[in-house]
């Protein structure tokens, strides 16, 4: 019923990100949600920096959380540009902002918020608090010890106007709070879990301003969805229970409230919160270990969503999201995050790119290994790194991992010599199928040398022998116990190279 009423009004929904390090994949996924919902509903999706905690605020997060969401492809209609400058993204400060409602960053938004505040005291709504953080931590501790829950006991909420003029005057250090109603339920329908209420006994008298002049999280937060037109406000669950402090403040300013839609949490496979102590979890990291972005925002868009029951899609474009994605299908209960299905997604992305876009993807990471940079310089040509690629293909999951299980493509194998014997073949067997080998692809003409004619020309020569011939060669070529197929390594590295291997390998059974 909430949801049909305010559909009919203009969606606006935003993203508020506080600038204290790189974009979080729950942060992402917010983002996501909130850029969904306001693309299949013809709705304004809005970028807000809330920097107004300025002990956590990190230089340079602010450029990295926006220029994550333009990589991501989460563009916004309105909120603070960015500008490139070679490789750095940079807050665009001659035109700061995309949007008529702004500033859209919050530290360049006091004045409006000191005004708000001013007028919810001269309304009787907030009141002045000259509380130091001693007397705040003897009242706890005094709390805590009767087993009571720690709030404020509102010791400033009946000054009379004389002592808050004297206070002011002796400019002592003071907060404003907001006059919590005694003995009332707040209740709100959640878009995600239904109706929800709350005692107003079991809410402090939340600060509003704090003694720096900064506001807190709660009223920058209300006072910008109210001017920003902010019709359904779509965040973590963990700001659950702030909603009815930001319903009070609404009823306190005398504004309708936009509607709620609280997210589940990202769960590691223990079921404990995602958090930093248990890995990567900035989009930054799976950027740098070679996630693409299509992979990562598909990855992102089922944590905690699905597109219904019995619909068994997994791979969704971002506008295959725009089409299907619904808050009905919006799970109650924490999301787990399985890095091995990000890693399944990955790979199904990674299939798709033409050999000419991996390469150009996958260049990045290959020019950085050792192996690389010491191989001979026709391994580093675009044609043999193309053709390692249509090997690597099918296997790949991540970008960085490119080269990595296949050393081989770019040096000369070392191995026990034990490894070229299948079970219990003896020495001369393996010699013979050694040489058998090296006839064989000796015979087959450079012309010839493709995937496909090496399989049937090696399966021809191996006939009933087939793991007594093709393991030694395998190993030879490749020096590993587990490998693509001899005939993709030799078909890679060449048929000079593969002949030079194989001898190798004869000689090296002969010492």
């Amino acid at each position: 019923m909430h949801m049909d009423k305010q559909m009919n009004n203009r969606i606006r929904v935003r993203f508020a990100p506080s600038p204290t390090g790189f974009l979080h994949v729950g942060g992402l996924r917010t983002a996501l949600y909130n850029f969904l919902f306001a693309r299949q509903h013809g709705g304004t999706f809005i970028v807000r920096i809330e920097d107004t905690d300025q002990k956590r605020f990190v230089t340079g997060a602010t450029e990295n959380l926006l220029s994550t969401l333009s990589w991501a492809g989460l563009a916004w209609d309105e909120g603070p540009c960015i500008s490139t400058h070679g490789e750095k993204d940079e807050i665009n400060q001659s035109s700061s902002t995309k949007g008529s409602r702004g500033p859209y960053i919050q530290s360049q938004r006091l004045d409006i918020y000191r005004e708000h505040v001013n007028q919810l005291i001269s309304r009787g709504k907030a009141y002045y608090c000259f509380c130091s953080p001693e007397d705040l931590d003897a009242m706890r501790q005094e709390q805590m010890q009767h087993k009571k829950p720690p709030m404020y006991d509102r010791r400033c909420r009946a000054l009379a106007q004389d002592t808050v003029q004297m206070y002011q005057q002796k400019k002592i250090p003071f907060v404003v709070r907001l006059k919590v109603p005694d003995d009332e339920q707040v209740i709100f329908h959640d878009l995600i879990r239904g109706k929800i209420g709350f005692n107003s006994n079991m809410i402090d008298d939340q600060i509003l301003l704090k003694s720096d002049g900064y506001p807190t999280y709660h009223l920058a937060g209300v006072v910008d969805d109210h001017l920003m037109e902010i019709s359904h406000v779509i965040r973590a669950e963990e700001w659950l229970s702030s909603t009815p402090k930001h319903l009070l403040l609404y009823r306190a300013f005398g504004w309708d409230a936009p509607l709620f839609a609280h997210l589940p949490l990202l769960l590691n496979p223990d079921r404990t919160k995602l958090s930093k102590r248990q890995g990567d979890v900035a989009v930054e990291e799976y950027r740098a270990h070679g996630y693409l972005k299509e992979a990562i925002v598909n990855f992102v868009a089922l944590l905690g969503w699905n597109p219904g029951e019995g619909k068994t899609q997994e791979i969704f474009s971002l506008d295959d999201l725009v089409r299907t994605f619904s808050f009905a299908h919006v799970h109650k209960s924490g999301a787990i995050f399985d890095i091995k299905k990000l890693n399944w997604l990955n790979a199904q992305y990674i299939k798709m790119l033409s050999m000419a876009e991996l390469y150009d993807a996958v260049l990045p990471f290959l020019s950085q290994k050792e192996f690389y940079q010491n191989a001979p310089t026709h391994c580093r040509e675009k044609t043999y790194i193309e053709k390692v690629l249509t090997v690597e293909r099918e296997r790949l999951e991540k970008l960085s991992d490119v080269g990595e299980g296949h050393i081989f493509f770019f040096r000369a194998p070392q191995y026990d010599t034990g490894l070229l014997q299948w079970k219990e073949m003896t020495n001369d067997h393996l010699h013979t199928m050694l040489q058998s080998a090296r006839k064989t692809l000796a015979a087959v003409s450079n012309d010839q040398w493709t995937k496909e004619v090496l399989h049937d020309v090696l399966l021809t020569a191996a006939g009933e022998h087939r793991g007594e011939f093709l393991w030694p060669l395998r190993v030879a070529l490749s020096g590993e116990k587990k490998s693509p197929p001899p005939e993709e390594i030799a078909w890679v590295i060449g048929k000079e190279e593969s002949l030079i291997r194989i001898t190798h390998a004869i000689q090296q059974m002969m010492h």
